[in-house]
Order: C-alpha cells, then sequence, then structure tokens
C-alpha cells in the first residue's frame, strides 16, 4: 500500500502535500502561503490577520442556503521532535512517511498529524463539488502547540459563523465538548561556574528510550519522564559521593513529556566503579516500574572529556533537590465526569543557556481555572524554596461542557445512523482554543472530533489509517444535517 492507495483520497492527498512543507509552531509562512494559493486556484474568499490566522470562505451548496454558517477549525503548525540519530532539519525538510499496517507514521520524526489531518480534511471539503454543507469558514490558526498565540490574537470581527467544529482532537467515535486550561511555569536558576576539580571521574549519563507524548492527553498513562529518572539518579549520587555537575539537558517542548535527558558529571576518581554498580542497581528497578508503558527505557554511563567549568555547589543542591521535589503527572481527577483528568503538571524541560542560567519549563493544566492557578502555585513554592526565580505564563481558559448543544445533537444522531453505536462524549485533559474561541464568540456551539492518533509530540506519532476514513464520512455527515436557522 502506499500514501496513493489511502481513503479518502482527497484527504490524504492534502495530508501528503502538508508533510512536504516545514510548518513548526512560528515558522508557518510556508503552510500559510500555501493556503492562500490553494484558496486562489480553487476560487474561494480568503483572507489573514496580522498574526498569520488565516480563514477561507465557501459558499453553501445548492438547497443548504438557509442553514447556520459552521467554522471549521485546525491548527497548521506541528511539534517538531526527533530521535536522537535521525538527521532532519524541520525548517527547510520535508517529512518521510511510512505506513505499517493500519498506520501512518513518519520516520523518526513526528508526523505533524496533529493538526495536519484537520487542515487536510478542511481543504478536502473546500475543494469538493458533490458534498452537502451550508456556508462553511475554514479557519486555520498558528502557533497552537506553544502557546495558542494564534487563538489569543484572533479579532473578534475576523469569524461570522454561528457552529464551530474543531478538528483537533484524537480518538475516532469520540465526541469532545470541553477541555482544559493551561499555564506554563518557569524557573531560573542562576549559577557560578567553577573550576574543576583534580582527580575526578567525568561521566556522561544518558536517559533515553521513552516514548514520550502529549502532556494533557497522555499525562495519565504513567509514561516515564526522561528528566525525572536522570534526576533520580544524579540526585542519589550527590548523597554518597561528592558529585560535581557540569551539564545538565533534558526535554524540549512544554507540552510533550521528556523522552531523552543527560547530563555531565564528575565523582572523585576512586568512586568510579561505584556510580557504575549504582547505575546497574537502579536502573532494572526503573525498567521495571515501566516495564508496561517504556519497556524500551535506557540509562547508560560512559566515560566523557574533562569538561571546561562545574557548577557551583550550592546551585547543583538546590537544583537536584528541586528537580526530584518538583511534582510531575497527574494531581486531581475531576469529581464530575468519570475517568477525566482535572489537573496535572508536566516537568518538561532542563536547559543551560550561555548566561550563566538553568531553566526549568514545566506546564499545568486543569478544567477547573482555580486548580490550575494552585498547580502553578506549588511549582512556585517548590523553586522558590531552592533560591530560583519563578515566572508565570497568563495562560489560557478551558472549555467549559455544554450537553445541551444542538450541535452535540446532530453529531450523536450522526454517529449512531452511521455506525450503529453511540459515540462517546467526553471533555479532554488537553489544552484546545476553543476556550479562546468562546471568549471572543460567546455565541458559538461548539463540538470537536478527529481520527485516532497516537503518541502525538513524539517521533512515535502515528494516525490510525481507517479512522481518518470513518471520522471523514462522521463529518460529512454532520455537515448535511446541521438544521436550519
Amino acid at each position: 500500500m502506499t500514501n496513493k492507495d489511502l481513503k479518502p483520497g482527497s484527504v490524504w492527498n492534502y495530508f501528503y502535500e502538508i508533510t512536504q512543507i516545514p510548518h513548526p509552531s512560528k515558522k508557518e509562512e510556508k503552510i500559510i502561503a500555501y493556503l492562500l494559493d490553494f484558496a486562489k486556484k480553487h476560487n474561494l474568499e480568503a483572507k489573514k490577520d496580522e498574526i498569520g490566522n488565516v480563514l477561507i470562505t465557501k459558499g453553501a451548496t445548492k438547497g443548504k442556503e438557509n442553514l447556520p454558517t459552521v467554522i471549521l477549525q485546525g491548527h497548521v503548525d506541528m511539534v517538531c521532535e526527533k530521535n536522537s540519530d535521525t538527521v532532519h532539519d524541520f525548517d527547510n525538510d520535508p517529512l518521510e512517511t511510512i505506513i505499517e499496517n493500519d498506520w501512518l507514521r513518519a520516520n523518526g520524526t513526528t508526523l505533524g498529524a496533529d493538526n495536519g489531518i484537520g487542515v487536510a480534511a478542511a481543504l478536502a471539503i473546500l475543494s469538493s463539488n458533490d458534498i452537502e454543507h451550508g456556508k462553511l469558514e475554514c479557519l486555520f490558526t498558528v502557533d497552537e502547540e506553544t502557546g495558542l498565540t494564534g487563538a489569543y490574537a484572533l479579532g473578534k470581527d475576523f469569524l461570522n459563523g454561528d457552529i464551530l467544529i474543531n478538528l483537533d482532537t484524537e480518538e475516532e467515535g469520540e465526541i469532545y465538548i470541553g477541555c482544559a486550561g493551561g499555564k506554563i511555569t518557569t524557573a531560573t536558576f542562576t549559577y557560578k561556574p567553577e573550576d574543576i576539580p583534580s582527580n575526578y571521574f567525568w561521566f556522561r549519563t544518558e536517559v533515553k528510550g521513552l516514548n514520550g507524548g502529549h502532556s494533557g492527553s497522555e499525562i495519565h498513562k504513567g509514561l516515564g519522564n526522561a528528566n525525572k529518572i536522570l534526576n533520580r539518579y544524579l540526585w542519589d549520587l550527590s548523597r554518597k559521593y561528592d558529585l560535581v555537575l557540569a551539564k545538565i539537558d533534558g526535554g524540549n517542548l512544554h507540552n510533550a513529556i521528556a523522552r531523552e535527558a543527560y547530563a555531565i558529571a564528575g565523582v572523585p576518581y576512586n568512586k568510579k566503579e561505584e556510580i557504575i554498580v549504582d547505575l546497574n542497581i537502579l536502573a532494572p528497578e526503573i525498567e521495571a516500574e515501566l516495564k508496561n508503558i517504556d519497556p524500551n527505557l535506557k540509562m547508560t554511563v560512559l566515560s566523557t572529556d574533562k569538561p571546561e567549568f562545574v557548577i557551583d555547589k550550592d546551585t547543583t543542591y538546590n537544583l537536584l533537590n528541586a528537580l526530584y521535589a518538583c511534582p510531575h503527572g497527574v494531581l486531581g481527577m475531576s469529581m464530575e465526569i468519570s475517568g477525566l483528568v482535572e489537573t496535572s503538571t508536566n516537568l518538561a524541560s532542563v536547559k543551560m543557556k550561555d548566561n550563566n542560567t538553568i531553566v526549568i519549563t514545566t506546564s499545568q493544566r486543569s478544567s477547573t481555572n482555580s486548580l490550575k492557578d494552585d498547580a502553578g502555585n506549588i511549582i512556585n513554592s517548590v523553586f522558590t524554596l531552592a533560591k530560583a526565580k519563578v515566572e508565570h505564563s497568563a495562560g489560557y481558559p478551558g472549555w467549559k461542557p455544554n450537553p445541551d448543544s444542538k450541535t452535540l445533537n446532530v453529531a450523536k444522531e450522526a454517529y449512531k445512523k452511521l455506525f450503529g453505536k453511540e459515540a462517546e462524549i467526553m471533555a479532554i485533559h488537553a489544552g484546545l482554543e476553543c476556550g479562546l474561541f468562546l471568549e471572543k464568540y460567546p455565541h458559538l456551539d461548539m463540538i470537536s472530533c478527529g481520527p485516532t492518533i497516537r503518541e502525538a509530540h513524539s517521533p512515535a506519532e502515528k494516525v490510525q489509517i481507517s479512522s481518518v476514513e470513518k471520522w471523514w464520512i462522521f463529518l460529512l455527515e454532520i455537515l448535511k444535517n446541521i438544521p436550519a436557522k
């Protein structure tokens, strides 16, 4: 099977074109130009706002002129993650896609099905001549993955629609009517570079092989966090030996669970064998803890060259203790919706900067705004006690479920008619742009749906081919059955 054999052909063709256009967050110029060119080729009205959001409008098909205007919405940026041994330039290189049974993935990188497949479906509808629908506004937002910047900047007069269908959820057969809000909390340590001690054994220790994943929709799975695992080892060594730390680096994106991390450190030379023994004890313990969710975990220690400097001992002490104390994972479950994570936090990345600082990025999510802020305050307290400078982003609101939504009723009936079973009505712990849309357009009736995507925000990201066809049929049935005004 090749990409050309996939159904529905129009969706997959547009998705393939999207994979060939570099579109990292904050660097969406090429995909924006592609959308505007698409509109021109199909004689469709299009406009772009100052930040780069694009709106393409299509008139109603014959007999559907009295239907309310529906907004189909997806974001055009993608998370750019790759395996450490993969050579790929996200700013310039196309993605290489691979079909494995019923799944499509990329070769060693994220696939961008989040949310390229939603964008592709909207384009397929816009280009079609035989799909029934009322007037359509297709909204393509920028920079969703790094803070919903496009949705934040959206003007209150950019849209005219009455109904919004977000195409950015990741489980076929589920209709989403709510999402979590979120915020980012960063902690910055300022260290003093110190001369390296003599007669030390220098080593590089790595954590790799973890699956990683979306820090919202997959936070409940108990996936290994490379930052936490690495720090667990370093903290243990710091308590037993005269450890000095020269370098630490782990994770990348605030909305991804860290897959890889490493550190360069030293211990007195006569402790060389002991740190290897310690790893040989600790690694199997952590492997056993994660065997059902992260079976490919690898922890290594290898000798390395002498570094130029080490981080001062006070900062090392505070950093390792704060990283150990910093919570990661689910903080609370919803009391209203069974199985829904209400509040969580993600220890996303640890990065050394050129200005003698170490920046720790964390993200908090909650469907309850007060608990989102509370989670941020927990992180603040941990790092404040460790003498770091702490800052919070403004955050974004959640989307409160509306079980009485008329569009939801249409979608429920459509799914049952098509597939002979009820769709699951859900709220998602991930952050969608819907909360921000509702703030600007409080009249909107919204739902969200999508095909099945696994391991989003990681190089293992994949989309289930058969689910795309089911979701496509479902989406068209909704559009056809939207009731008249």
